[in-house]
């Protein structure tokens, strides 16, 4: 795997030190030093701590378009994939967990932030609508989704849950459209 960029390392970093300490104690100096390029550096490449927030909100718009592309085209389906994906990618290790949590802690300290966050919610509620009869319906597999990705943040389980989706489904009246 090809070694990050200094543009994806001080996304990165900037990400890591939202989640570890929130915004109030992100400095530019402090994200450099995070991310190993000194703070000319950044600046190259980020302009200012609102340049910085735009970087973050386009990667997480990035891959919130990647995820929605491989939920379009799983062999599963995407209302399964997405509530499969929910629970299993609150993890660490998914860059777009990851980059959510970071979001999540600057929601109250910039409008942008929620409205940005609304716009990538909608573009999952609009495909869950594609592939679904009822709005009711498709609202409430979203809403299930949100659950189970909290659950997921907090290192809750929910194995016993994923192993009954068909059920799951079949309570909820979900019919699948075969073509959106």
């Amino acid at each position: 795997m090809p070694k990050p960029s200094a543009r994806d390392r001080i996304l990165d970093a900037y990400v890591k030190f939202l989640i570890d300490h929130g915004p109030a104690a992100v400095t530019l100096e402090a994200v450099a030093a995070e991310a190993g390029v000194s703070k000319g550096g950044l600046l190259y490449h980020f302009g200012s701590k609102d340049a910085l927030l735009d970087g973050l909100l386009d990667r997480v718009d990035e891959l919130t378009t990647r995820d929605l592309e491989e939920a379009r085209n799983a062999p599963e389906g995407l209302i399964r994939f997405y509530l499969r994906t929910s629970a299993t990618d609150a993890s660490m290790d998914n860059p777009l967990h990851r980059a959510t949590l970071a979001t999540f802690r600057l929601m109250g300290h910039d409008p942008k932030v929620l409205t940005a966050s609304k716009r990538y919610e909608a573009r999952w509620r609009e495909a869950l609508a594609e592939h679904v009869d009822d709005p009711l319906t498709a609202d409430l597999i979203a809403v299930v989704g949100d659950g189970l990705y909290l659950r997921g943040t907090l290192g809750e389980d929910s194995t016993a849950l994923l192993s009954s989706l068909d059920e799951v489904l079949d309570r909820l009246g979900a019919g699948q459209r075969t073509h959106p």
